[in-house]
């Protein structure tokens, strides 16, 4: 199976500059590079906050797809009044 490929770093700016979705991925790794630029505490104060915006943005993007793989995994292991295991399609509207 072919590896999923993952955004360079040139992209990942091209795609935050233009709001368009990251993966998941690309998201963590984007988080990452944040906290390390506001850790380092040489930028400006507003570039500091632009940066905890985006930071925040990116999280609550994360955590609400984190949330959505969880409720998928509950659904793909549930289990019925007698314990027994329940296989159903996903709703494609819960991805």
């Amino acid at each position: 199976m072919a590896k999923a490929k993952t955004r360079t770093e040139s992209e990942t700016n091209s795609a935050a500059a233009n709001d368009a979705p990251l993966s998941f991925e690309a998201t963590i790794g984007e988080l990452g590079r944040i906290v390390e630029q506001l850790e380092r505490g040489d930028l400006p104060l507003e570039q500091s906050l632009d940066l905890f915006e985006r930071g925040m943005r990116l999280s609550k993007d994360a955590q609400a797809r984190l949330e959505s793989a969880e409720k998928r995994v509950e659904v793909l292991l549930g289990f019925d009044e007698n314990e027994q295991p329940v296989s159903r399609e996903l709703d494609p509207s819960s991805k």
